[in-house]
């Protein structure tokens, strides 16, 4: 089965994706239009099969690192918040697990990080990783990130984490 990437569009249907995380299910549902379109604060890209049928979405923000939070071997150049690409949030739907969707995503993302790089500047990759997501994330590079502050209370704490541009492979 084949996949292809490209944004969310208004009228996509998105009320049948199911992930099997909620809070990833909910905002894809009620909150990735909104966002997209409304609010003009992230683009959220959708893999989609022949049928055009939704088999998974990475929703992606410009945004900033402070270069403090770095692993001490990347700690170089300026010393003001460096730009970045944030992924903000990854998921594929059930019925489409094991077929490539999430690494299809991932590599469209970084397609993005380069860009962005020669259009407006750009540093690298950030995600907060969710615990289960850590080793994937490290097999593709990432690294964690150190964490000032700042505690979610009752939610499970994400992994920061951070690919650098010259680490992205020039093939995605």
């Amino acid at each position: 089965m084949g996949f292809r990437v490209r944004r969310l569009e208004p009228g996509d249907d998105r009320s049948r994706f199911r992930s099997g995380n909620v809070e990833l299910d909910r905002f894809f549902g009620r909150y990735a239009g909104q966002n997209q379109f409304r609010h003009h604060i992230g683009t959220t890209y959708v893999a989609v099969d022949e049928s055009g049928l939704i088999a998974g979405f990475a929703t992606v923000t410009a945004s900033e690192l402070v270069p403090s939070t770095l692993p001490r071997p990347r700690r170089k150049g300026p010393p003001y918040p460096l730009p970045v690409l944030r992924l903000a949030r990854l998921a594929v739907d059930r019925r489409a697990k094991s077929t490539g969707v999430g690494t299809l995503l991932l590599g469209s993302v970084l397609a993005l990080a380069r860009q962005m790089a020669i259009d407006v500047g750009c540093v690298g990759v950030v995600v907060d990783a969710k615990e289960e997501a850590v080793p994937f994330y490290e097999k593709l590079g990432f690294e964690r990130l150190s964490v000032d502050a700042g505690q979610l209370g009752e939610r499970p704490e994400p992994v920061p984490m951070f690919l650098e541009l010259a680490r992205i492979p020039r093939s995605t």
